[in-house]
């Protein structure tokens, strides 16, 4: 079902069609719009937690959509929005988002590797998690631009309309971010940079039975109102 189709129907009870559209929308763009937040957070629960609360908003406001551009870019710009609100509410409490940053540094995480061997699974594990951490070290002015950019595959198009940024800026942005980054460490694992901040399986479909559930949860609430 079209999401314009969809857009009426969610504030009442969700029906089986609804629930299985609004599903395949989550499953479709939850690890592109997963990398934004993180790339914004730096913290994959705080991602986890945004891309939530922007599912359910977006669902929630389908009337807002009204196909100017499309559902991919309009989900990211609700996700930025919220990704930089936490952020800044993080950062007015300056003592205690320090405390999290340093107890949240990167962590490995369980990456798909296609690696036949156990010594090539740990290579790439390690190049990986090496990714993850760099990237997270990153100015802020120049991780979301990186990540859009290299890691997603964005052209720089996408990635200055998303940001609302200039082209010009974003290029910027880039060279900047892989000088900092190095080019010996870009040539190195540039092959596996797709696999880096994973969001599908378990964690894909746990976040989208959980969006599915809060949304079912409003349109029974707003029935009995």
């Amino acid at each position: 079902m079209p999401i314009a189709e969809t857009r009426h129907s969610v504030k009442h009870p969700p029906s089986a069609e609804d629930i299985e559209s609004l599903r395949a929308i989550m499953q479709a763009h939850n690890r592109t719009l997963y990398r934004i937040a993180r790339s914004i957070l730096r913290n994959n629960n705080d991602a986890e937690d945004v891309l939530q609360e922007a599912y359910v908003r977006a669902f929630t406001r389908l009337a807002d959509f009204r196909g100017e551009s499309t559902v991919a870019t309009w989900l990211s710009r609700i996700v930025i929005n919220e990704a930089l609100g936490r952020l800044r509410k993080s950062r007015r409490q300056a003592k205690l988002a320090d405390e999290v940053r340093h107890s949240h540094r990167a962590e490995i995480i369980a990456f798909p590797l296609n690696a036949t061997t156990p010594e090539k699974m740990m290579a790439q594990r390690q190049i990986l998690d090496l990714v993850e951490r760099l990237t997270d070290e990153l100015p802020d002015t120049y991780r979301t631009v990186f990540v859009l950019r290299v890691i997603e595959g964005l052209s720089n198009e996408e990635t200055a309309g998303l940001l609302d940024l200039r082209s010009e800026t974003v290029r910027t942005r880039l060279h900047r971010a892989r000088h900092l980054l190095k080019e010996k460490l870009e040539r190195q694992i540039g092959p596996v940079l797709l696999d880096a901040f994973p969001f599908a399986g378990k964690r894909c479909e746990r976040l989208t039975a959980a969006v599915v559930a809060r949304l079912t949860h409003l349109s029974a609430e707003s029935g009995t109102n």
